[in-house]
């Protein structure tokens, strides 16, 4: 009988600990921060990669916390260095936009599929939405693929974006 209880008490306090937390089971694999170490376009009706319009040395990020939220921050390699704030122009501001991805907010991970919800982000427009991406984990390495939508570059391909992450340890 005393030992139902004791079993009770730690199923109820797991249970109670599990609804208040913001983690779900399995997201533990994501937990942490990874940095970029590719993103390609792949053309889905030729599965052409093609080298993410960032570049490919410019630190990038993102952090999976315990507390179920994620952030982002994306920068291109060839940005604009202002070295007076007071002066910056209309024409630096757009490129500094143009060249960066930063957003936050919650995630769920089922083991296969990652839903990032935004409530921040550099565009306004990706605030209060949904994104899905598939998930890939082999060792120290995250891939997320996107579901393929149109080419943002005006030419009108269908593309899959493919991140690839490694566990910054």
């Amino acid at each position: 009988m005393f030992l139902k209880k004791i079993v009770g008490v730690l199923v109820g306090t797991f249970l109670i600990l599990s609804i208040f937390s913001g983690a779900k089971a399995g997201d533990e694999q994501l937990w942490g921060s990874w940095r970029l170490v590719k993103f390609v376009n792949v053309v889905v009706a030729t599965g052409q990669e093609r080298t993410g319009f960032f570049g490919t040395s410019s630190p990038r990020i993102i952090n999976y916390g315990r507390d179920g939220r994620v952030l982002l921050f994306i920068v291109g390699d060839k940005r604009p260095k202002i070295p007076d704030l007071t002066k910056i122009t209309d024409k630096d501001r757009i490129e500094l936009f143009k060249t960066m991805i930063a957003c936050g907010g919650t995630y769920s991970f089922d083991g296969k599929i990652v839903r990032h919800n935004y409530d921040i982000s550099w565009n306004d427009n990706w605030t209060g939405t949904s994104v899905i991406r598939e998930v890939k984990l082999e060792g120290n390495r995250l891939t997320l693929t996107a579901p393929p939508a149109p080419s943002t570059q005006g030419t009108g391909e269908m593309i899959s974006s493919v991140l690839v992450w490694e566990k910054i340890q």
